[in-house]
């Protein structure tokens, strides 16, 4: 048998992002950064929709034309539990409910999170402000010298530190302010829209470093942001 390749870093990081650190089963939602572990460990698995053979589950809905089943859009990120669960109950689970729960994932999420638009720019101001202001009193804290110029030595205490902060906190909370900013994008002028593309640029380049190990594409955080709907 040969050998099954590794799914890339990017659709990986693609998966880590659009599940936001939750199962992507809507009745799940189980944190994938338990904060039990620390925060610094993940229980995510990366299920194929349909498999790679012709006996796994949900093989008979492999689409007539070709296909990847290590492409993204064939992938979901769940805990494993849920991922036991739908391949050994594949009648339950069939292909549409699965890239249902995927596409969907996001907006139930900040559902169950209370994201919303507002009608004016001070409550979004309100929503962003508690979160910014947790991410820079850890930064203050624990970033290395030079800040996110992530020249540090990875033995040290404060590495570590740093990196289980940001898996367990930073990383949520900007996943969480990305999606109230999405929510109330027509409430930003230009400028900011311009500033939010930057601070979406900075939060893909730490998901990578931290979450699939690529490192050296991340921007600095745009100061910017700290008046985001001000």
């Amino acid at each position: 048998m040969a050998e099954r390749k590794a799914i890339p870093a990017g659709t990986r990081l693609r998966l880590f992002s659009d599940a936001a650190g939750f199962c992507q089963k809507p009745d799940c939602m189980e944190a994938l950064f338990p904060a039990e572990m620390g925060g610094d460990k993940h229980i995510a698995e990366m299920a194929h929709v349909i498999p790679h053979g012709d006996a796994g589950p949900r093989h008979e809905d492999r689409p007539a034309d070709d296909f990847d089943p290590d492409a993204f859009d064939n992938l979901i990120l769940l805990c494993p539990t849920c991922h036991t669960k739908i391949d050994k109950d594949p009648e339950a689970y069939p292909r549409n409910i699965l890239i249902d729960w995927k596409a969907n994932h996001l907006g139930r999420l900040a559902h169950r999170q209370g994201i919303r638009a507002y009608d004016e720019r001070e409550q979004a101001r309100a929503a962003v402000a508690g979160i910014m202001a947790e991410n820079r009193a850890i930064w203050e804290k624990f970033a290395p010298e030079e800040g996110s110029g992530f020249e540090y030595d990875p033995e040290s205490g404060t590495a570590a530190a740093w990196d289980q902060r940001m898996r367990s906190v930073i990383l949520p909370n900007h996943d969480r302010t990305l999606a109230i900013i999405e929510a109330n994008l027509a409430l930003a002028t230009e400028e900011e829209r311009r500033t939010f593309a930057e601070y979406q640029e900075h939060v893909r380049g730490l998901s990578e470093r931290h979450i699939c190990g690529v490192s050296g594409r991340a921007i600095r955080f745009p100061g910017a942001m700290e008046g985001m709907f001000a």
